[in-house]
C-alpha cells in the first residue's frame, strides 16, 4: 500500500462510522474555533495598542524629568524651593520640577545616553478657523518615529520650514468644516499669551485629522517649526533674570542593549536626582493584563482540545475493535504492522484537520459577524481597532497544533492495532 492509498483509506475510515465520526470532530472544533478566537481578539486589541503605543512615543527615547523625593516618598505636599524652578505644570506630566540646561548637560554627561533634546511645551490660549468661534486646545510634542493614526490627510513634515499642525477630528466640526477632509490644506490661527501678559497669534496649516484615541484624542500635533514657534512666543518678555526651564528632556538610548542595560541606566539618572521613564515602563503593564487574559482564555480552548483528544482516543479505540478481523486479513496479505500504524493514525490526523479547519472558519465568520455588530456601538469610539485579527501564522499554528494533538491522541490505537497477531484477529469474533 503506497503512502497515497493510506491517505486514501484513512480519509475513508474516518467516516464509517459518522455519527461517532462527527461528534468526535465537533468537539474538536470547539478547541480550535476557541483557540481561533481567543488569539485572533489578542492580535487585534494588541494591534490596536501597538498603533496607539506608536502615537505616544517610541522605544529608544526616554522622558526624563527631575526628582521629586518629598512627592515619591508619600510624605504629602512638597515643601516649597525657592532655588528650584518650577515647569509651568499641568498636562499629563503634571506639576513637576523644571530641567534647566545645566540639568540637560548632566543628562547628556551620563553613560547610555545618546543625545537629549529639551521637550518643548506650549500653553494656548485658542484656536480658531476665519470666524468660528474660538475653542480651547493643547498641544503635545512628536517624537521623530511616531506616527498619528489619521481619519485624513498625512503625517506632519518634521523638520518642515512651514507651520503644521495635526488636529484632532473632534475639532473638525466645531471649527466650521464640512468633514475632515475639508479641514485639509486649512489654514487656523493659535492664540496664546506672552510672559508680558499680552496676547498674541500665530497661523498654522493643518496637514491631517487625528482619530480619537485610548490616550491623548484631544492634543493637536504641531511640527517642530511651529512649536518652536509657539514656544518663542511664549517666552518673549521672560525677564533675562529667569533661566529657560523646560518641562521634561527627551533622552535617546540603546533600546537594543536590553533590559539590565536599560535599569542601569535608569538608575544612573536616578543617581543624578532624575526619573526616566520608557515607552514599556508607560503602557507594559496594559499589555501585560491584555496578554494575561488572552493566555486564560487559551488555558479554556487547550482543556477542550484535551478534552477532545480523549474523545480521538476513544473513537480510535472502537474502530481497531470493530476492524479486528480487517486488520488481521490485511496483515495476513503481508501489510506490514507500520503501515497499519500509520493508517490508524492518519485517520487521527484527519479527524484533527477537519476539526481544526472548521474551527478556524467559524472563527473568522464569527470575527467578521461580531466586528460589524460592534463597530457602530461600542467600538465607534474605537476607529482602528479591528477586534478580531486572525494571522495566517497564528492561524496554522493552530491548525498544524490540532493535528499534532489528534496524532498523538491516535498513537495508542494505532500502536494496537499494529500489535494485533493476524491468527488470533482472523479468529475474533
Amino acid at each position: 500500500m503506497k503512502p497515497l492509498d493510506v491517505i486514501r483509506r484513512a480519509f475513508a475510515n474516518a467516516f464509517r462510522s459518522r455519527l461517532r465520526t462527527t461528534l468526535t470532530v465537533v468537539a474538536i472544533v470547539i478547541g480550535a474555533f476557541t483557540l481561533t478566537l481567543t488569539n485572533a481578539i489578542g492580535a487585534g486589541v494588541n494591534s490596536f495598542v501597538d498603533d496607539t503605543v506608536a502615537s505616544l512615543g517610541v522605544d529608544d527615547v526616554m522622558t526624563v524629568m527631575r526628582a521629586n523625593p518629598q512627592a515619591d516618598a508619600g510624605s504629602g505636599p512638597a515643601r516649597y524651593d525657592p532655588d528650584q524652578v518650577q515647569a509651568g505644570g499641568g498636562g499629563f506630566l503634571g506639576a513637576t520640577a523644571a530641567l534647566t540646561d545645566a540639568d540637560l548637560d548632566t543628562i547628556a554627561a551620563t553613560e547610555g545616553v545618546q543625545s537629549v533634546r529639551p521637550m518643548l511645551s506650549a500653553s494656548l490660549d485658542y484656536v480658531q478657523h476665519e470666524s468660528s468661534d474660538r475653542f480651547q486646545l493643547t498641544v503635545r510634542q512628536m517624537i521623530p518615529g511616531m506616527h498619528v493614526e489619521l481619519a485624513a490627510g498625512e503625517q506632519l513634515t518634521l523638520d518642515g520650514q512651514d507651520a503644521q499642525l495635526i488636529l484632532p477630528s473632534s475639532y473638525v466640526d466645531p471649527l466650521g468644516f464640512a468633514d475632515d477632509d475639508a479641514a485639509i490644506g486649512a489654514t487656523v490661527t493659535l492664540a496664546l499669551t506672552d510672559a508680558t501678559g499680552t496676547q498674541v497669534t500665530t497661523t498654522a496649516t493643518v496637514v491631517g485629522v487625528a482619530e480619537p484615541g485610548l490616550v491623548a484624542g484631544t492634543a493637536a500635533v504641531p511640527n517642530e517649526a511651529l512649536l518652536q514657534t509657539l514656544s518663542d512666543l511664549q517666552a518673549v518678555g521672560r525677564p533675562a533674570s529667569v533661566p529657560a526651564a523646560h518641562v521634561a528632556a527627551m533622552a535617546w538610548f540603546d533600546a537594543g542593549a536590553g533590559t539590565e542595560a536599560t535599569q542601569a541606566l535608569q538608575d544612573s539618572l536616578a543617581g543624578e536626582g532624575f526619573t526616566a521613564t520608557t515607552l514599556t515602563d508607560q503602557l507594559g503593564a496594559f499589555t501585560s493584563v491584555i496578554d494575561t487574559i488572552v493566555l486564560i482564555l487559551n488555558g479554556f480552548a487547550i482543556i477542550a482540545l484535551v478534552a477532545a483528544s480523549i474523545g480521538i482516543v476513544n473513537t480510535l479505540f472502537m474502530a481497531v475493535q470493530e476492524r479486528t478481523r480487517e486488520v488481521g486479513l490485511m496483515k495476513a496479505m503481508g501489510l506490514s504492522s507500520a503501515k497499519v500504524f500509520s493508517l490508524f493514525s492518519v485517520e487521527a490526523v484527519v479527524i484533527g484537520l477537519l476539526g481544526s479547519a472548521i474551527g478556524v472558519v467559524l472563527a473568522f465568520a464569527t470575527g467578521e459577524v461580531v466586528q460589524a455588530a460592534l463597530s457602530g456601538s461600542i467600538l465607534a469610539d474605537l476607529p482602528g481597532l479591528q477586534l478580531v485579527l486572525l494571522e495566517p501564522g497564528t492561524v496554522a499554528l493552530v491548525v498544524v497544533g490540532v493535528m499534532a494533538i489528534a496524532f498523538l491522541a491516535g498513537t495508542l490505537p494505532a500502536l494496537r492495532a499494529a500489535k494485533q497477531d493476524p491468527i488470533s484477529s482472523l479468529r475474533y469474533e
